[in-house]
């Protein structure tokens, strides 16, 4: 299903005529810079015959002067050439992806959004706004629903202002195929879907009923400045609950015993998923996946089959969630290939050892002009941490939880910012970010309380 151009954030349209007007300008400078070339050219040139002029006979003045045109125009002809040229040479296209790991709605979550005025849960997030809001598209894992009260961990729902938060910071689209998508139902599910697409977001991966996937086809198409991407999402299961007859296709499934077991994975259900988004010729596919084991750091054969079927399908970036910790990255610069195993909680509880701190990940996609070919061209990542209400000054409701960037942090508490976080989280920072590296480069480690 294609996204509609109209729920695209406004951001994204200034961001758009900012990069327009900014190659007008390294146009018009270019031009500018040619032209002046050439009149200093021909200034020296005027010069350096002026002085000849004055020191040699009239005759072999005459004799220069003849000569001028084979030397000097076609050297001038030819760089203007070249300015022309260079303009309308077709440029590759560049845009980048943002993507965040985790976010469960619990108890500790909902009362980081609670306020004077009911809800606000921009002061969570306020941080790392600019960092997701920076992304050509923004996407990240909600683990939760937004269907109304009674709110929190059992239910998992979250308020209505959670999805406008998430839109306000620059979210485009969330997976809501994970563990609970169907904790509130069907009617749950409806609820979510709808309040997300009221904030502007997309969901990914769950549906209203086998109408709404069958129209989908299982996938969404973002057009981003000419660059077709198309998304899909699927997790291993629903938290062990199962799908009601007649509701079969509300959730892209990895696996067929996705209810008890998961050994068998789906290869019907993905195929045909990915069969669908074939036939929209897209630029480049990415896969959302809620995979892997809750708080372990170990990756199962049937996640690699899972990467093996899917790349031969054409699927170029995968982003996987559900552990909570931070795995490894594997970026296959001649394939044009990512897989990021597990991105952790962009913002949880904390609770459990090294699911306090995680990445915000960049994904450089390029669009080359001359061949046409769109591939992942690098990476890179903000460090990020859940601080808890005793880690960080700033936050004032108890129990609350804020996401905060890792280095800027620090050096506030350097500072000795009057927000600044605490001596104990600047300790865990600095632990932070010598995992974080290492767990993207796959060395795993038994984590301690640090």
């Amino acid at each position: 299903m294609a996204l509609n151009p109209e729920e695209m954030n406004r951001r994204r349209e200034r961001r758009e005529a900012q990069r327009k007007q900014q190659e007008k300008e390294r146009r018009r400078l270019k031009l500018t810079l040619i032209a002046a070339c050439v009149v200093l050219a021909l200034c020296g040139f005027a010069i350096f015959s002026i002085a000849r002029g004055a020191s040699q006979a009239r005759a072999n003045v005459s004799a220069e002067l003849s000569a001028v045109p084979e030397t000097t125009a076609p050297t001038i002809q030819a760089q203007t050439e070249a300015a022309m040229e260079s303009r309308n040479t077709p440029t590759n296209t560049v845009i980048h992806l943002r993507a965040a790991g985790d976010l469960n709605v619990t108890n500790a979550i909902v009362q980081s959004g609670l306020s004077v005025n009911g809800y606000d849960f921009t002061d969570a997030i306020m941080d790392v706004a600019a960092e997701l809001s920076c992304g050509d598209v923004t996407v990240l894992n909600l683990e939760g629903n937004i269907c109304g009260e009674p709110y929190g961990t059992i239910s998992a729902s979250a308020p209505r202002e959670l999805a406008a938060a998430l839109r306000n910071a620059g979210v485009d689209l969330v997976q809501l195929a994970n563990s609970y998508t169907v904790n509130n139902g069907i009617i749950g599910l409806n609820q979510t879907l709808q309040q997300l697409r009221s904030a502007g977001i997309e969901p990914m991966g769950a549906y209203a009923n086998d109408q709404d996937y069958r129209s989908a086809k299982g996938y969404t198409i973002c057009n981003i400045q000419g660059i077709r991407v198309a998304f899909v999402a699927f997790t291993k299961g629903l938290g062990g609950m199962g799908l009601p007859a007649g509701n079969e296709n509300c959730v892209n499934l990895l696996y067929e015993d996705y209810d008890s077991t998961y050994k068998t994975v789906d290869t019907k259900k993905i195929t045909t998923i990915l069969d669908n988004v074939a036939e929209e010729k897209p630029d480049l596919v990415v896969a959302m996946l809620h995979w892997g084991s809750e708080n372990s750091e170990n990756i199962t054969a049937s996640q690699e089959k899972i990467i093996s079927l899917m790349q031969k399908m054409g699927v170029d970036v995968i982003l996987g969630t559900h552990p909570h910790l931070l795995q490894k990255i594997t970026f296959d610069q001649s394939a044009g290939t990512l897989v990021a195993y597990s991105l952790g909680d962009f913002l949880s509880d904390a609770a459990h050892d090294g699911t306090n701190y995680s990445i915000i990940l960049d994904v450089e996609i390029t669009k080359y002009a001359d061949s046409g070919v769109t591939q992942v061209t690098g990476f890179s990542y903000v460090p990020i941490y859940t601080a808890t209400d005793t880690e960080c000054i700033a936050i004032r409701q108890e129990g609350a939880r804020r996401v905060l960037r890792i280095r800027e942090a620090m050096s506030a508490y350097e500072g000795n910012f009057v927000d600044r976080i605490t001596e104990d989280a600047y300790a865990k920072m600095q632990y932070a970010l010598t995992r974080i590296e290492e767990r993207i480069q796959g060395k795993s480690q038994t984590t301690t309380t640090k």
